[in-house]
């Protein structure tokens, strides 16, 4: 095994080299599914927005301050997906067992602040923007309507 992608210890050492250039490519910013979100309320004429906006509780990857609305645009691996239900991986299962339950919790505690403050949030899941582009438009319209 190849340690030049070995960072911290806090992720087993996986059984191939080529996972761990895999899993270090993943970003956390800018991901494909938010630039495409963006590009669509661009299109849209949706602007005014702020990007991982750091002074809402748990950085939104969309915020709307003056309207207090929050969205954060889901990774289904991750975040792990009701829709797409993504596989659990065959190695290191309890690792990543552990993972995703801590990236879910994470997940509702950021929501469960924003909307203690008075947040709108929404969620929009990356399979729901690859086979539905213009209903994540809508919802994202819809939000900001009710104001």
């Amino acid at each position: 095994m190849n340690d030049k992608y070995l960072r911290d210890g806090r992720a087993p050492i996986p059984l191939k080299d080529i996972t761990s250039k895999v899993m270090s490519a993943n970003k956390a910013k800018n991901t494909t599914p938010e630039i495409t979100l963006r590009k669509l309320l661009s299109h849209e004429g949706i602007r005014g927005y702020r990007l991982n906006w750091r002074k809402a509780p748990g950085s939104p990857d969309i915020a709307f301050p003056s309207q207090k609305i929050a969205i954060f645009i889901n990774g289904c691996f991750w975040h792990r997906c009701p829709y797409c239900k993504p596989r659990l991986p065959k190695t290191h299962r309890n690792f990543w067992k552990q993972k995703f339950a801590k990236n879910k919790n994470r997940d509702k505690e950021k929501v469960a602040i924003l909307r203690k403050d008075g947040w709108r949030v929404l969620t929009i899941w990356e399979c729901q923007i690859k086979k539905y582009p213009n209903q994540s438009v809508v919802r994202v319209k819809k939000v900001l309507s009710a104001n």
